[in-house]
């Protein structure tokens, strides 16, 4: 098993947060495999848009931390992320419940992966679909990004 991947389960079962951004919306890591990673949010008003349904930006951050980690899982120790591109496709409006993204890498490169992301509703209807391409980086590109278990 990688350590990466290994990390990163042990964040499944702590009460640690994933990462500042997943603690300050509320986004909760339940599953991971390598290559793989599976998050639920619960919508919250606090976070609608001014037509009072969730923020896209809200979806849209959900989408890049579920692929973020999934993509994290296939890297090697030396290794760190960077998001070089996303796309979001918003499909149906949410305005409460438990939502569920699910991430898989499609394919890790050399230096580059795609990776996709389906944001489903508690009766299991496609909200969102999301893709982007992350850029594996070493060595000085590196150095100063925190690894998940350091982000407290």
């Amino acid at each position: 098993m990688s350590t990466r991947l290994n990390l990163v389960m042990q964040l499944v079962e702590s009460t640690q947060p994933l990462m500042p951004i997943a603690a300050l919306l509320g986004i909760k890591l339940t599953s991971v495999e390598l290559g793989q990673a599976v998050l639920e949010y619960d919508t919250d008003q606090n976070h609608a848009n001014a037509m009072g349904t969730l923020h896209g930006g809200v979806l849209c951050a959900i989408a890049d931390t579920a692929m973020g980690v999934a993509f994290y899982t296939v890297l090697e120790d030396e290794e760190s992320l960077t998001t070089l591109e996303l796309k979001i496709n918003y499909l149906k409006p949410v305005w409460k419940g438990k939502l569920t993204a699910s991430a898989r890498v499609v394919k890790r490169g050399k230096i580059t992966g795609l990776v996709e992301c389906d944001i489903l509703d508690e009766k299991q209807q496609l909200i969102a679909r999301a893709s982007s391409t992350y850029m594996a980086i070493s060595g000085d590109q590196a150095a100063n990004r925190m690894a998940p278990q350091q982000t407290q």
